[in-house]
């Protein structure tokens, strides 16, 4: 492939103050309703007032809505031009950690989230019901469950924008159903279901390669020398980068020192550090290229190329059963998604605790973990596969976790103008493989991530060469084209725009009806680099891989390594690049991929092209050029 807890409100209450504001606010302003239940929820009854010497564990959900401006907000922090560039969200969580501090609650007691969305408090009844002039209550369910909660609560006005809800008040959640045997989930990480990983051309003979082999054979050399990615990292532990995978799919450690020895000899010794998320761990039920392909590949090349100085991530997502999907390691990185616009989907997403045999039985990971500076990932869907509400959902999450700061990266994927699995769109908005509308992948279509693309070397060409790359056109194709489901971003218009005037009418009549022409939706990917001939180690040997798959986690690397340039300077991380690769500043920083097409749904899809074009983007990354510029901004 370039390579889900779900919960339901059960009550009718309003909720106030539903637009982020940003501002400091007065130090004391006039409380306000937050939040009323109108009724207690059905099977639900009163059962007395709560104990005031009791402790509550409240839990304040930071702010993170707003999302017909978030976009808004977050090209404001991310173009280059913009004099708030960098100004990643800090105001929300000073305005509630204030408020706590100035009605005597100890900083000691103010403990925020690995995610940085929530604010924990210990609390006792007493001191809850003044903070938000409130009474607390004791509820207990037709099933015997008792929980404690409110009927209405206040926050001061000022403290209220920032505040999504609080947990335990009004709310009575409970678990929905899980799916039936007749409803099957695609599981993003199981072959043969919703796993379109990289592919193999066989077997690699030698293990030794040089620099002037690498138009048949690429190792981390190859790509340093392409991407001028030469750099000695020195704010190591400041600065981090993690890569995603989802169960089955599962490292192997022993390849890992296998490829080593061979190709990165500072790797010896050296492992991933273990982030599981819903029972994520290195499972060895399966094996083989399928189910260790991607992750090795994503790991191989992108610790090597963090060298051996940078400690790398490793999110492993979901237990061997239920597996897991984008939206449960977004609701591991920011607790307010689990239940944000109703929750995750079943139909989708995996649901904890699992009650299977052999099942993960902890609760689901919500805030649970603090994301890196840098998140790279090689998996995806098809947009088709999903309703233009989850991936609306998503993408919004995607906006939020940017204006942390964070750089999000997903695979454009491997089958050119067609869906992950080589699947097209049929007129009636199906899939398969006869259909012949061209089918964009998700989330390379969210205007809110940078979606990556690939290259291959020309056959006969060198790394000094100046110009030895392509569109990949060997194995697998790079995925590129336009959203069904999402408009143009404003920082694409200018870009996109030069590209429709220029070659856009012509493909509008050659495919008339099998693209979104109109020019008004978002296009992908954004950039692109190398992934052809990867020389990886699967089970004690080596393959040579392709895909969007190795070319992500290479991308990933070298912005983990411009951030290492800032961090050294004192700067933040560069988080959300797009407004600013696509702005005037970085023209020339990639270098112009303008030979090799992505065919695809019985066409031969786009050309690589002079600027921006569906199929690479602005091209391959140059780590000087682009580090320079970086560091050149606040």
């Amino acid at each position: 492939m370039c390579c889900p807890q779900v919960w339901l409100v059960s009550f009718a209450f309003f909720s106030l103050n539903l637009v982020l504001v940003v501002s400091a606010g007065p130090t004391i302003s006039p409380y306000v309703v937050h939040e009323k239940r109108t009724a207690i929820p059905p099977d639900w009854s009163f059962v007395r007032r709560h104990h005031g010497s009791s402790t509550l564990p409240l839990r304040f959900a930071l702010k993170q809505r707003n999302i017909e401006k978030i976009g808004d907000f977050l090209l404001d922090v991310s173009h280059p031009d913009s004099p708030n560039y960098g100004n990643h969200c800090s105001d929300t969580i000073d305005t509630v950690r204030e408020w706590l501090l100035s009605t005597g609650i100890g900083p000691h007691r103010i403990q925020l989230s690995p995610s940085r969305g929530w604010i924990n408090v210990n609390a006792s009844v007493e001191e809850a019901e003044q903070l938000m002039n409130t009474e607390y209550n004791l509820y207990k369910h037709a099933s015997g469950t008792e929980r404690v909660g409110c009927e209405v609560y206040h926050l001061p006005e000022h403290v209220s924008h920032h505040v999504d809800f609080v947990l335990p008040s009004v709310h009575f959640d409970a678990r929905i159903s899980r799916r039936g045997g007749n409803q099957p989930r695609i599981n993003i990480g199981q072959p043969g279901n919703g796993f379109d990983g990289p592919k193999t051309s066989g077997s690699l003979q030698t293990s030794v390669t040089q620099l002037d082999q690498c138009n048949t054979v690429i190792t981390p050399e190859c790509l340093r020398a392409l991407y001028g990615l030469y750099y000695n990292p020195i704010a190591t532990e400041e600065n981090s980068y993690g890569i995603a995978e989802y169960t089955p799919q599962s490292f192997v450690q022993s390849d890992l020192q296998l490829f080593a020895k061979n190709f990165s000899t500072d790797l010896i010794g050296k492992s991933p550090a273990l982030v599981s998320i819903d029972g994520g761990y290195y499972q060895t039920q399966y094996t083989g290229f399928n189910y260790s392909g991607e992750p090795n590949l994503d790991l191989q090349y992108g610790m090597s190329l963090v060298t051996g100085k940078q400690a790398v991530s490793l999110y492993q997502v979901g237990d061997v059963i239920e597996g897991g999907s984008f939206d449960n390691f977004l609701d591991a990185i920011d607790g307010s998604y689990c239940t944000f616009d109703g929750g995750d989907d079943p139909s989708i997403d995996a649901i904890y605790p699992d009650p299977a045999a052999g099942g993960y039985k902890g609760n689901e990971a919500c805030g649970t973990v603090k994301p890196t500076n840098v998140v790279s990932t090689s998996y995806g869907y098809n947009e088709a596969d999903l309703t233009p509400f989850y991936a609306a959902r998503q993408c919004a999450e995607y906006a939020k976790v940017g204006l942390q700061g964070i750089t999000i990266l997903y695979c454009s994927g491997d089958e050119g103008v067609a869906g992950f699995l080589g699947v097209c769109l049929n007129p009636n908005g199906t899939q398969s493989a006869s259909g012949t509308r061209f089918n964009p992948t998700f989330p390379a279509t969210c205007p809110y991530i940078t979606s990556v693309g690939a290259t291959m070397m020309k056959p006969n060409t060198s790394v000094d060469d100046p110009q030895p790359e392509q569109a990949c056109e060997e194995v697998i194709y790079s995925s590129g084209g336009f959203s069904n489901y999402f408009a143009i971003p404003d920082y694409q218009v200018d870009a996109v725009g030069c590209w429709m005037d220029k070659y856009g009418k012509e493909y509008a009549v050659e495919y008339a009806g099998a693209w979104n022409s109109t020019g008004r939706s978002r296009a992908f990917p954004d950039i692109s680099a190398n992934g052809a001939n990867y020389a990886i180690a699967v089970d004690g040997g080596f393959l040579l891989v392709y895909g969007t798959s190795a070319s992500t986690p290479v991308v990933g690397a070298l912005l983990t390594m411009v951030n290492d340039v800032r961090i050294a300077h004192g700067k933040k991380p560069i988080g959300f690049i797009n407004p600013a690769i696509y702005s005037s500043m970085f023209a020339g920083a990639f270098k112009d991929i303008t030979e090799g097409n992505n065919p695809g749904c019985g066409t031969n899809g786009f050309n690589a092209t002079e600027g921006w074009d569906p199929v690479t983007g602005f091209g391959t990354p140059q780590f000087p050029l682009l580090s320079a510029l970086w560091l050149a901004l606040p």
